[in-house]
C-alpha cells in the first residue's frame, strides 16, 4: 500500500511561477509514488474577505491549472475544500482541544496580525484547520513551504492532545446505569 500525500493551494491569487515550481511542478512528478490527494483550500482562503463570485471562480481556475501542471486525476484526487464538510466539523473538534497560547505563538499569524487592523479568529484558528485537512485523509507525507513548517509541528501536538483529550472524555461517557428491564 502506497503512503498518502495530501497538500493543497488557496485559491485566493493568481498562481504564479512560484506555485508551478514549487508546488504543482512536484506534485504532478510524484503522484504516482503515492496515494495523492491535493486540495483547493477555499476555506483557508476566506481568513480575509473574499468576493464570494471572484472566489467561486478562482477555484475553477484552480482546478484548470492542477489540470495543464499534470496533475492527473486517474492517479491523484482533486478536492475542493468546502464541498467536503468534515474539513470544517473536524476543525471545530480541534479549535475546542487547541490552546490560544499555542496558536497566538504561531511566527505567521503574528505577522499577519501586525499587518491588519483588526484580526477576525479565523486567521487565528488556520492552523487547525489545516491540522484538520491532514488529520481527515491521515497524510503520512504534507508537502509545505517553509512558511507552514511551524504548523506541521502544531498538527502533531493538536493530534496528539486531541487524542488524550478524546480517550479521557470517552470514558467519562460510558453508561453506568442499566437498561429498564420490561416485564
Amino acid at each position: 500500500m502506497k503512503a498518502r500525500i495530501f497538500s493543497g493551494v488557496q485559491p485566493s491569487g493568481n498562481l504564479h511561477i512560484g506555485n508551478y515550481l514549487g508546488a504543482l511542478k512536484n506534485w504532478a512528478e510524484i503522484q504516482g509514488n503515492y496515494e495523492s490527494i491535493f486540495g483547493i483550500v477555499d476555506l483557508h482562503a476566506i481568513t480575509v474577505y473574499q468576493n464570494p463570485e471572484e472566489l467561486r471562480a478562482k477555484i475553477r481556475e484552480t482546478a484548470a491549472l492542477f489540470l495543464a501542471a499534470g496533475i492527473d486525476p486517474k492517479q491523484s484526487s482533486i478536492m475542493v475544500q468546502s464541498s467536503v464538510p468534515e474539513h470544517a466539523e473536524l476543525a471545530w473538534m480541534l479549535t475546542c482541544v487547541t490552546p490560544v497560547g499555542w496558536l497566538e505563538r504561531m511566527t505567521q499569524y503574528k505577522a499577519k496580525a501586525q499587518e491588519q487592523e483588526t484580526v477576525g479568529d479565523g486567521l487565528l484558528q488556520y492552523p487547525v484547520l489545516m491540522a484538520a485537512d491532514i488529520m481527515l485523509y491521515q497524510a503520512a507525507i504534507v508537502p509545505v513551504g517553509d512558511d507552514q513548517a511551524q504548523h506541521l509541528e502544531l498538527t502533531r501536538d493538536v493530534a496528539q492532545r486531541s487524542i488524550r483529550y478524546m480517550a479521557r472524555r470517552s470514558r467519562c461517557l460510558r453508561p453506568t446505569c442499566r437498561p429498564l428491564d420490561r416485564a
